[in-house]
């Protein structure tokens, strides 16, 4: 790595691995222990704490804050880690957290998502790939967001709770259950669901076939009134000519919270 892409004001702990063409602003702090991929460029004013690994090409605009230490009094020092994939953009004053030693010592994020300002991802969190966090959307510990997943202004996620793949959370909802893919949630006091994401799901290149096979499903599990169990019946049927569906199911199946209903 050429110094002349590390601004003088800039401090870079012994240890510290950065990679090709990596750029860092004015009165940025890189830890010990954090590796950054190629081609990755740090605004000024962030600090960047270790143990983290960063991929290539991401954008990390100025006052982020990542790899800090987890917002958990039950952690004790252990070793955690961060590990974010390649082509993120992290906007202004995001912050994003590493692992606990009990809830598996690592948070992740993958690729090419976008986190806007203000937002934050707390221990333990795994995010997918393709993600879009508006504006001061938060996740509490523990949370699991799948790909292609919308969080819009001001959402929060509780503890513990998952997002599935392709679902939006629209703003200023609160969710504190399991969300299924597919499925939108609008703000109602705590968010509820409101149908499918049915234009995201066009614009991802899904058919009118799987959509009217996801619309289905949800028909089952929110609209028919039927019990949960009922509803899993019911998808298992469905199941059958629909791997989205299957995938629908699998979530449910897999899921440890209630689910949002």
């Amino acid at each position: 790595m050429s110094d002349s892409l590390v601004h003088p004001s800039a401090v870079i702990e012994p240890g510290a691995r950065l990679g090709n063409d990596v750029r860092v602003g004015a009165f940025s702090y890189i830890g010990a222990d954090v590796e950054i991929g190629d081609g990755t460029s740090i605004g000024p004013h962030c600090s960047l704490h270790g143990p983290t690994r960063i991929g290539r090409d991401n954008r990390i605009h100025g006052h982020a804050a990542i790899g800090g230490e987890p917002q958990d009094k039950k952690y004790g020092g252990e070793r955690v880690e961060l590990v974010i994939g390649d082509r993120n953009t992290i906007r202004e004053f995001v912050t994003i957290n590493r692992g606990t030693g009990a809830g598996g010592g690592c948070t992740r994020v993958g690729d090419d998502n976008w986190l806007l300002a203000y937002t934050h991802i707390a221990h333990d969190c795994v995010v997918g790939n393709h993600c879009v966090f508006s504006n001061n959307a938060t996740l509490a510990g523990h949370v699991g967001i799948g790909d292609h997943v919308i969080l819009s202004g001001f959402v929060g996620i509780h503890q513990f709770c998952r997002i599935g793949a392709h679902a939006f959370i629209g703003m200023g909802a609160f969710v504190n259950g399991d969300v299924p893919p597919f499925v939108m949630v609008a703000q109602d006091g705590y968010g509820r669901p409101r149908g499918i994401n049915s234009e995201g799901l066009k614009r991802r290149g899904f058919d009118p076939e799987r959509i009217s096979a996801i619309k289905r499903a949800y028909r089952a599990l929110y609209v028919a009134g039927s019990s949960l169990d009922e509803a899993r019946a019911k998808l298992a049927e469905l199941a059958g000519d629909s791997d989205d569906v299957r995938a629908l199911l699998d979530f449910i199946e897999a899921s440890e919270r209630p689910l949002l209903r």
